[in-house]
């Protein structure tokens, strides 16, 4: 409970670290966190919900945030639709994000262009919308 009252944890990180803190009752977590799924206390869509808002916020773009959800333990269908349920304008998240990197100077060179590009992709946002970008150049 102490875990759950600080903030929403995904199944599978509740388990890993349940079962680091006692691992002499690994045997009992299942049953334990399905009561705590039962009684929805742990949502992996309720996560997944705070988990986007949270990397949103970040400037992380919709791909970056979907595997991050997956290596947590999320399936890929419950993460890709946390995020498209998300209400994400991710042309204007990319822009904002470059914008507070590189300010609102254009881009001098095509050297420039592939290293705000490479940033972008690094942050997870797609092609579509890192070009979205560059549009005004």
């Amino acid at each position: 409970m102490d875990l759950l009252a600080r903030r929403e944890h995904s199944h599978l990180e509740l388990h890993r670290k349940l079962a680091d803190r006692f691992p002499e009752h690994v045997e009992l977590l299942d049953q334990v966190l399905c009561g705590l799924k039962q009684d929805d206390l742990q949502s992996d869509e309720r996560f997944a919900e705070v988990f986007v808002s949270s990397r949103i916020r970040k400037g992380q773009g919709p791909h970056r945030i979907s595997l991050e959800l997956q290596q947590r333990g999320l399936d890929k269908h419950l993460a890709k639709r946390a995020v498209a349920e998300s209400g994400a304008d991710w042309h204007f998240l990319a822009g904002e994000a470059m914008a507070k990197k590189y300010g609102s100077k254009p881009c001098a060179d095509f050297s420039e262009r592939a290293k705000r590009s490479k940033f972008l992709q690094y942050r997870g946002f797609n092609n579509d919308q890192i070009s979205a970008c560059f549009s005004d150049d």
